[in-house]
């Protein structure tokens, strides 16, 4: 990330304390180095405790501060209450919590197993509850003020063919956010989401664009004719993270140049037309992405 195209002052964040689940790759990543660079103490989590070990010490090389890499496997309520006790433990409560661990991979709905739904649905859905129950506890307890930041898509307000385990997974946690900004504003706990569009990531392309195949955008189609660039993701992360906008609450916003409004920003133009044996080759590609992936996990 360039982070010289960070619209804010470095010492902003200073004196936050913030968690990123799925921190070690990806849009995680992105986000957690803007905090670092203004001045948060960031806690990056993920299954790879290796990526999350090489993220923490390259970041720290390019911005000092402080980044500590912890495995955990966000499926496991009793894991995520370990390590939540180890960051209290290491200086207090979270300030700030960015709920960005994911997975998805594109498939016909009927090509899917119970298995298949639950790999997307234990994470996405039920691992970012439990993340959020147990911090929300304890800050409360604590009579803490936190904010917490989601990221879904801009399928929560339309559905996707061919990704219906993420469609379903992201949009409980849309209700989620506007609910517990409800329920929970009164003990100065603000929720909010951020829907991106287009942002390439390694793994997102490997699941949702194998080959080539899939992908739900492409710059052609993209009113603004590009992808979104990661300083422009991480601004408006800082932004609804950050001190001076505390009165935004339980909203989603979505960053993706007006593809939503384009062409809805889903898989179905890409895809509806593709045959067994198409379909059969994009899902040999997963699962090899898959099990190299599995391969290097330290938990789960």
């Amino acid at each position: 990330m360039e982070v010289s195209k960070l619209m804010f002052r470095e010492s902003l964040m200073a004196g936050e304390r913030i968690l990123v689940t799925g921190g070690g790759t990806g849009l995680g990543r992105e986000m957690a180095e803007a905090f670092l660079k203004l001045g948060a103490t960031v806690y990056i989590c993920g299954r790879r405790q290796n990526k999350l070990d090489e993220t923490a010490k390259e970041l720290t090389k390019l911005h000092g501060g402080k980044i500590v890499g912890m495995a955990c496997d966000i499926r496991d309520a009793d894991a995520i209450h370990t390590m939540v006790d180890a960051i209290w433990a290491d200086g207090g409560a979270l300030t700030g919590v960015v709920n960005n661990a994911a997975g998805n991979f594109i498939s016909r709905t009927e090509d899917l197993s119970v298995n298949g739904f639950n790999a997307i649905a234990d994470i996405v859905m039920r691992g970012t509850f439990y993340v959020t129950l147990d911090i929300g506890k304890r800050l409360i307890a604590e009579k803490k003020r936190a904010s917490f930041l989601s990221i879904l898509t801009t399928w929560v307000w339309s559905g996707s063919a061919f990704v219906v385990p993420s469609a379903m997974s992201k949009t409980a946690i849309n209700a989620m956010t506007q609910s517990l900004a409800t329920e929970w504003g009164r003990y100065g706990l603000r929720f909010n989401a951020i829907a991106p569009g287009l942002f390439p990531t390694k793994g997102m392309s490997a699941r949702l664009n194998p080959g080539g195949s899939g992908g739900n955008s492409n710059n052609a189609m993209n009113p603004m004719g590009r992808a979104g660039e990661m300083h422009e993701l991480a601004n408006l992360a800082v932004f609804l993270m950050g001190p001076g906008a505390e009165y935004v609450n339980g909203q989603t916003i979505a960053i993706d140049g007006a593809g939503f409004q384009a062409t809805g920003g889903t898989f179905y133009p890409m895809l509806h037309a593709l045959g067994d044996a198409e379909w059969e080759q994009m899902r040999a590609m997963i699962k090899g992405t898959n099990a190299a992936d599995k391969a290097d996990r330290t938990v789960g």
